[in-house]
């Protein structure tokens, strides 16, 4: 949470934030007592559409805020009269939202782009306007970077980060070929894959049996949820390396509960831009996928992370087992 000392400090902070520099997107900025708490991105053209403003007020109020701060980022359409007049109308539009929520719009501004030298200026005309600080030396950037969170040029280069390596996935389909069914023995499949994360973490390379051989466990849902526990234990970051390796090589149904695994990590720690993209690429592949959607509702209904943390309360940590 930052403070709100100005627009232009707002704007700034979007890149630490979001942990992608937006493009062509209406960012919605809730604002509760003063300060700025849960941001919301989509691409201009789905903020166009009709539902869009009834959507982001319900999440900017659902969160408990009392006003929000509208961003319209479009280096195409920032000094176009035309498209001005857009941008104001949409602003309007969810001004009235949360107005009828008991919320308040607080301002809505257009700007470029969001680097150091960006312009940005009231989408009315206010007369407020600017330019952008560096945002990579905003406060939020400077919180991300000490929680260790990267920092993307594009949401295009964060989507790269978790998309199939085509010809690894080609070598590991045949290893799983005919795997997947239940394990065995739980407990003896989650501490083998325990052991391959704590192998990951003392700096071990993986072999791509290895690999599948995890890969296999994760279709068994109660290995996958067990190991969702490693996010609060001190293998969270080899957990998460590891994740982060398979969601590249393995092929599908195997791909998809890496990618679960890898979201609900990232949306624990507060990174809810890559959760998205991980579940995105789970829905694109098996939209019935049921922790995925689960997941997925969760945050795009603004629910905060340490709520998400409590998916895995009831279980007992993975290290354990």
């Amino acid at each position: 949470m930052h403070a709100i000392k100005a627009l232009g400090a707002v704007i700034s902070n979007l890149l630490g934030v979001l942990g992608f520099r937006p493009v062509e997107s209406l960012v919605v900025v809730a604002v509760q007592d003063g300060e700025a708490g849960c941001v919301m991105r989509l691409d201009l053209s789905d903020a166009a559409s009709p539902d869009a403003p009834e959507r982001l007020a319900d999440l900017v109020v659902g969160g408990g805020a009392q006003g929000a701060v509208a961003v319209f980022v479009s280096a195409e359409n920032a000094s176009c009269a035309m498209c001005a007049d857009e941008f104001g109308e949409q602003a309007r539009k969810l001004s009235a939202a949360l107005e009828r929520r008991g919320a308040q719009l607080l301002d809505a501004v257009v700007v470029d782009r969001i680097e150091a030298g960006g312009r940005w200026r009231c989408v009315d005309n206010c007369g407020k306007g600017g330019i952008v600080d560096d945002p990579a030396t905003s406060a939020a950037a400077a919180a991300a970077v000490v929680a260790g969170h990267r920092m993307y040029g594009s949401r295009e280069e964060l989507k790269a980060t978790v998309a199939v390596d085509v010809a690894r996935a080609a070598v590991l389909e045949p290893m799983l070929a005919g795997a997947g069914g239940p394990v065995e023995d739980v407990a003896v499949a989650v501490r083998a894959a325990v052991a391959l994360v704590r192998r990951v973490g003392e700096g071990a390379v993986l072999s791509d049996v290895e690999l599948a051989a995890v890969g296999a466990m994760l279709v068994d849902l109660r290995v996958r949820d067990a190991l969702m526990t490693l996010v609060d234990c001190d293998e969270a970051g080899a957990a998460d390396q590891l994740w982060s390796q398979l969601v590249r090589v393995l092929p599908q149904p195997f791909r998809s509960e890496a990618l679960v695994l890898k979201s609900h990590a990232a949306y624990v720690r507060g990174e809810g831009p890559l959760a998205g993209v991980c579940l995105e690429a789970v829905q694109a592949e098996d939209p019935t996928h049921r922790m995925a959607e689960l997941l997925d509702t969760a945050l795009q209904s603004g629910v905060r992370p340490e709520a998400i943390r409590g998916l895995t309360a009831a279980l007992p940590p993975a290290v354990s087992v």
